[in-house]
């Protein structure tokens, strides 16, 4: 028999290392409870891993991608690298361009989840522990890292380009960052559809979403995974959970490796114009993103907001936006009072006739905000009208037009995470790229740095100051000798909460297209409380 001792903490950096991003902490949260809240240290993640959804089925879709890992991570071997996710098709349509309604595919489930299909998954899943080598269906990788700090770019204009998974370790773990951007010309989603890959996890919130018959939403489902994944999706309008439609959206299978999107509007037995979709993972987690298309108005990614909470911020609505829609779930059992502020560039103020929001539990509520930024950009912040940390917690998301006429483009702000110490944005060009910085209670100092160019360049910082209350926007700033694309990473040095996002845009014939992605804390650290018990692993030899 051998006898190996291990300290909690060394078991719990190993347990970090294995469940990635799964266990992951924001550098500044205190872990709470007890003594060991007190100890507990800071250690750099080992392992994460990030999915990217199937950017699109038009023909006239040009995609590209941006991957980045700052410097900083411990150790000096690793990889990151993402490798295609082979498409499960459901018995909706795959895309927006299909027609001819709802497809039969009788067959296709049981074929998909026979036990040849398992064997396939498992021998492609070997060497999984080593950057997920044989995780793509080629096995070779799509887009990969050759270093932390330098970023690296790919395109592809294939109409069937895959939805893609893959996992970071070693240095290349901490913040790795993969954005993805698809500029599409003409048809249902024209303009700019940007996201930046998520983490797999087992429960997501997309206020904001649509069945409406103007809009076709679909989630994609993306499982990084070697085991099957089994998913549940809810739908709740003004009225609360709406009636569910032919597709039901109940144990949704998605395969090891693999994608399956779903057309919302299948899950409803009517058209709705303004619902919350909620995203539950029975078993195994998955990547999920919901991408909107429009006919008159574009689309973009609606990214998952972040958890309930009684006070949210939405960062980043531009300058010039057109409309802003509020859409607004109070999850929990108790009506939700909200008090509703826009923080610009001078201080909070409150949106003319819309003060506060009423919030009935288990209904959507959607409020018209018009033009509220007029000229000037900034946040939305949501907080309970009355009481503090008792107050319930409530999901949201921005619906953000800009331009007029037939001339209008959709971006979609979702309520975010804080910076707590760092976040980054991959994917920036030398124009058309705005920083929005918001710090809703005291002021913040900040380190914003332009990382090399993808083609070349030297990094370049610059260290600015978010007043309290408000909403600053400017240009980040672009590295010396600037070449090809370039990340930019935001580090909070010192204030209270602060809040990102980015905005990317790209005028196409006179349509301003746009996308915002939000800038939560990149939690490139896992909290590993310390402790003087060791633990004792036994091993029995036979």
């Amino acid at each position: 028999m051998n006898r190996t001792v291990l300290s909690f903490g060394a078991v719990a950096v190993a347990l970090a290392a294995v469940t990635g991003v799964a266990a992951l902490s924001a550098p500044d949260e205190a872990v709470q409870g007890g003594e060991s809240a007190k100890a507990a240290a800071h250690k750099p993640v080992e392992r994460s891993t990030l999915v990217c959804p199937r950017p699109s089925a038009s023909d006239v879709a040009e995609t590209s991608y941006a991957a980045f890992t700052p410097k900083g991570g411990t150790g000096k071997k690793g990889s990151a690298a993402l490798y295609p996710a082979e498409l499960v098709e459901t018995g909706t349509p795959q895309s927006p361009d299909d027609e001819g309604g709802r497809k039969d595919k009788e067959g296709k489930g049981e074929k998909e989840e026979s036990g040849q299909k398992d064997d396939k998954e498992d021998k492609r899943d070997k060497g999984g522990e080593k950057g997920d080598k044989g995780s793509g269906k080629s096995g070779k990788p799509f887009l990969r890292l050759s270093s932390p700090g330098t970023p690296v770019t790919a395109d592809t204009q294939d109409p069937k380009a895959p939805a893609l998974t893959g996992t970071a370790d070693g240095p290349f773990a901490p913040g790795w960052t993969v954005q993805q951007t698809t500029s599409i010309g003409a048809g249902a989603g024209r303009g700019l559809q940007g996201t930046s890959c998520t983490a797999p996890d087992t429960s997501f919130w997309f206020p904001g979403a649509s069945t409406a018959e103007d809009r076709q939403d679909y989630v994609h489902l993306t499982n990084p995974d070697s085991t099957s994944a089994v998913v549940d999706l809810d739908v709740y309008g003004k009225k609360g959970k709406e009636k569910a439609g032919a597709g039901a959206g109940e144990a949704i299978t998605v395969p090891p490796h693999s994608t399956v999107p779903v057309l919302l509007s299948t899950l409803t037995a009517e058209p709705v114009t303004n619902v919350t979709l909620r995203v539950t993972a029975r078993s195994g987690r998955v990547g999920a993103q919901v991408q909107a298309s429009d006919r008159e108005l574009g689309g973009d990614w609606l990214p998952p907001a972040t958890d309930p909470s009684p006070r949210l911020v939405l960062p980043g609505i531009p300058e010039d936006a057109s409309s802003v829609r509020l859409s607004v779930f109070a999850p929990g059992d108790e009506d939700a009072d909200l008090k509703v502020k826009l923080a610009g560039r001078n201080g909070l103020i409150s949106p003319a006739g819309h003060e506060s929001l009423h919030v009935k539990a288990g209904m959507v509520t959607t409020v018209d905000l018009k033009d509220l930024t007029k000229g000037e950009a900034g946040s939305l912040v949501l907080s309970p009208a009355e009481g503090g940390a008792d107050a319930p917690g409530v999901v949201a998301a921005a619906r953000v037009l800009r331009g007029k006429g037939d001339k209008q483009e959709t971006a979609f702000i979702p309520a975010t995470a804080p910076v707590h110490k760092r976040a980054t944005a991959a994917g920036s060009s030398a124009t058309g790229s705005t920083l929005a910085l918001t710090a809703p209670e005291t002021g913040a100092k900040v380190r914003v740095t332009a990382s090399p160019g993808s083609d070349g360049g030297s990094p370049k910082s610059t260290t600015v100051t978010v007043k309290a209350h408000t909403t600053k926007a400017f240009t980040p700033p672009r590295p010396t000798g600037s070449k090809g694309t370039y990340a930019v990473t935001v580090e909070r040095l010192s204030g209270g909460p602060l809040y990102a996002s980015r905005t990317l845009e790209d005028e196409q014939s006179g349509l301003p297209a746009f996308t915002v992605q939000t800038l939560p804390d990149d939690r490139s650290t896992v909290a590993v409380p310390e402790s003087d018990q060791d633990l004792s692993v036994l091993n029995d030899e036979n």
